[in-house]
């Protein structure tokens, strides 16, 4: 009977997953088609829904196809790369807080490619590759700076904030550096902006999603062993350290993804999966529902920066931030 009934809660836990996944889903579509549907020349479902299929009218196809889709879209999986990044990292450190905003991968990424706009006005693929090197070799430098007889939460955190302070200062200087153009360019991008997204860059981080999300849910287990503690997974045949590293570069890749196309977009990674657990419970992982709830908080923060000042359009970021301080505050708060 003590070997069914573990047995009988893993599989009510996975089915719970499973339906929280799939109304989480349905709460995307929805906010999809209202994104594909709003605006100066609104769109009925039908219409939104015919345009995807190809049977749309000429008017529908160039608004969804040319002016909001790719904005639409990149919510989509920016917000879903994103929650699943914070999830991996929390995860792994161990700690509510560690998210990549938080403990410095996001803020690498962003002065690498602030860097490259300054510098060199690098757009599409060549800023994409920018900011994926400028994360991953900010987070082999935390972990290195951090390691201590593994990686440890604690440490990650303090020395994230501190390399975080040191890419901010580098951010400073690119911005001082640059012409009144370039700067302004580059604030735009830094705010976590959908205003003007490349649609091509879209495609290559849908792409990278598919295969990065794959490799995240097949490491998954481990995650699941690695909230035991050290000392139990190493008792269990895993190699802690080298899991930790697989599965934060596999989060460092999708953070630098999401960063290259829409810019930093603050606190969804740190909101995302802890809203993505509680629903779920049974102390999950959860990385689908991350997703979703990601993909959900940035669609519905778009919606929000484009309509809430009529004439003006807000960066994305600028919405999710100030939803997301207030939760952090919360969480330092309440914790120990």
């Amino acid at each position: 009977m003590t070997a069914v009934q573990p047995r009988r809660r893993r599989l009510v836990g996975a089915r719970r997953e499973l339906v929280v996944t799939v109304v989480l889903l349905a709460v995307v579509v929805a906010l999809v088609l209202t994104g594909l549907g709003v605006g100066e020349i609104p769109l009925s479902p039908a219409q939104v829904v015919a345009a995807a299929f190809g049977h749309g009218d000429a008017i529908a196809d160039f608004v969804i196809g040319q002016l909001r889709g790719p904005r639409v879209f990149g919510a989509v999986f920016v917000g879903a790369a994103l929650g699943v990044a914070g999830a991996i990292v929390q995860s792994v450190v161990r700690n509510p807080i560690a998210s990549p905003d938080v403990i410095g991968v996001t803020s690498g990424a962003s002065a690498a490619g602030i860097t490259a706009i300054v510098l060199f006005g690098a757009s599409g693929g060549v800023l994409f590759g920018t900011v994926l090197v400028g994360a991953v070799v900010v987070s082999l430098a935390i972990a290195a700076l951090s390691w201590q007889r593994g990686i440890t939460g604690n440490r990650v955190v303090l020395v994230g904030i501190g390399v975080a302070a040191i890419c901010l200062a580098v951010t400073g200087w690119m911005l001082t550096s640059g012409t009144v153009t370039q700067a302004g360019t580059a604030l735009l991008w830094l705010s976590g902006s959908l205003n003007a997204v490349d649609r091509n860059l879209v495609v290559v981080l849908a792409v990278a999603f598919v295969v990065l999300m794959v490799l995240a849910l097949l490491q998954s287990p481990r995650l699941t062993v690695l909230a035991l503690g050290d000392e139990v997974a190493s008792a269990l045949g895993l190699r802690p350290d080298r899991a930790k590293v697989l599965l934060l570069l596999t989060a460092v890749c999708l953070t630098a993804g999401a960063v290259a196309t829409a810019g930093p977009v603050s606190f969804v990674a740190l909101m995302a999966a802890p809203i993505a657990r509680r629903i779920v419970g049974g102390g999950r992982v959860a990385l689908g529902p991350a997703a979703a709830v990601g993909a959900a908080i940035t669609l519905a923060s778009d919606l929000v920066a484009q309509f809430a000042i009529p004439g003006t359009a807000l960066p994305v970021g600028v919405v999710t931030g100030v939803v997301g301080a207030p939760y952090l505050l919360w969480l330092l708060a309440r914790g120990r």
